[in-house]
């Protein structure tokens, strides 16, 4: 009885001794859970207050206005890091110096060459000088200043330099005028103002060879230009110079020149322009007594989609003129003209054809010539073209030729028209 009393008593205080040494356990653990609590309403309170904060204000400048763009900077480097650190390693990059002089590149011209070859094959007569070297060009083109620039084009034929133009102008005058000073290419109507080697067919409008001299109207001297709106655009030219055409059209007086150049030109819409203009010259040879005066009228219409304007374009143009030199108040006027009009086929090919009609200056006889053609631009710096030219001179018989053009270009400025 009493073995079985202390065995119990001691099998009691091995269960009671456990159970005493997990109550300070149980209140670490809710103390605890408490300080977690108490933290995560802390954090949550950070949170709140945050959020709610507003941006710091921008530090007021310093007073007379300060420096703004080394306000940024000093920002940017805040932003970025330590500034002291960047001053430390910004003291080991060496200090590099830009110079502003222009370089010999920028001093040179811009110079652009255009060849001009030609095949020609005729019906009557003995075949000779078939193939001609027409032209080699060369161009030099620069900006002098901020208020003026210049054009120089030396064409080389048969082994001959001659200069075709040489001038300076002026774009920036009082009035919005445009000066030009040198020798240039007259305006006289359209096509007499364009190189050889732009114009839509191999040769220039036998009125403008037959009237203004055989390579057309230039001189030199001295043109003023303005444009004006009202009514559409128009332009207004106006020249005085001693022209290169003297002993033809002046009998070789050598005095001064003068020439007026109307153009008008009016939008038909989104797709069509039209322009009409009008031109007078006129010169004088006192020791012959001889007055020179010649008037044309032009026009050109051009219908040019520009959605499309790379694959189709149609341009009708045309130029009437009167020549007439009175002799002591006497002279017969003659009349001639051209009627052109080319058409894009699509982004290579243009198809021409140009319908020619000439009085003579000298007896009058009438020459008539019809030319098709059909162009290829290859390239932006090459095409080709294939003429048929149909003359008759006065009642004799009509010839035939073909004539193959080649022509290519090198430079900034390709195929330069004026």
């Amino acid at each position: 009885m009493t073995r079985t009393f202390y065995a119990a008593l001691v099998a009691a205080a091995c269960i009671a001794a456990p159970a005493a040494a997990q109550q300070p356990t149980q209140r670490q653990v809710d103390s605890l859970a408490a300080q977690l609590r108490a933290l995560r309403a802390r954090l949550d309170s950070i949170v709140a207050s945050l959020s709610q904060r507003q941006p710091p204000a921008q530090a007021a400048p310093p007073p007379g206005g300060g420096d703004d763009l080394a306000a940024l900077r000093a920002a940017a480097a805040a932003a970025r890091g330590d500034s002291s650190q960047r001053a430390d390693r910004a003291d080991t990059v060496p200090t590099q110096f830009v110079g502003r002089e222009r370089n010999q590149a920028q001093l040179n011209p811009e110079i652009g060459v255009t060849g001009d070859v030609r095949a020609y094959g005729t019906t009557s007569g003995v075949q000779r000088d078939n193939f001609v070297p027409r032209e080699f060009e060369i161009g030099f083109q620069s900006a002098l200043d901020p208020y003026s620039h210049t054009k120089i084009f030396v064409s080389i034929e048969d082994g001959v330099a001659s200069l075709e133009e040489g001038y300076a102008y002026w774009t920036g005058m009082p009035g919005r005028i445009r000066l030009d000073v040198g020798r240039f290419r007259q305006q006289f109507g359209e096509l007499n103002r364009w190189h050889l080697h732009a114009v839509p067919e191999t040769e220039y409008p036998l009125v403008l060879t037959s009237y203004l001299g055989e390579d057309g109207l230039a001189g030199t001297g001295l043109s003023v230009y303005r444009a004006f709106g009202g009514l559409g655009t128009h332009e207004l030219t106006a020249q005085v110079t001693r022209s290169a055409s003297d002993d033809e059209l002046f009998g070789g007086g050598g005095r001064p020149t003068y020439l007026v150049h109307l153009l008008n030109f009016w939008q038909l819409g989104r797709s069509a322009y039209m322009q009409i203009g009008g031109t007078g010259l006129y010169g004088t040879n006192p020791d012959s007594a001889l007055r020179t005066r010649v008037g044309g009228l032009e026009f050109r219409l051009t219908w040019r989609p520009p959605l499309r304007a790379m694959y189709r374009e149609w341009t009708l143009r045309g130029e009437l003129l009167a020549f007439q030199k009175e002799v002591v108040g006497a002279g017969p006027t003659r009349i001639g003209g051209y009627v052109s009009s080319t058409y894009k086929l699509n982004q290579r090919f243009i198809a021409g054809v140009r319908y020619d009609y000439v009085e003579s200056p000298e007896i009058g006889e009438i020459t008539r010539q019809v030319i098709p053609s059909l162009t290829m631009w290859q390239s932006e710096w090459v095409f080709l073209r294939a003429q048929y030219q149909w003359q008759r001179v006065a009642s004799a018989t009509a010839t035939h030729q073909i004539a193959l053009q080649a022509v290519w270009a090198i430079g900034p400025h390709k195929h330069e028209t004026y």
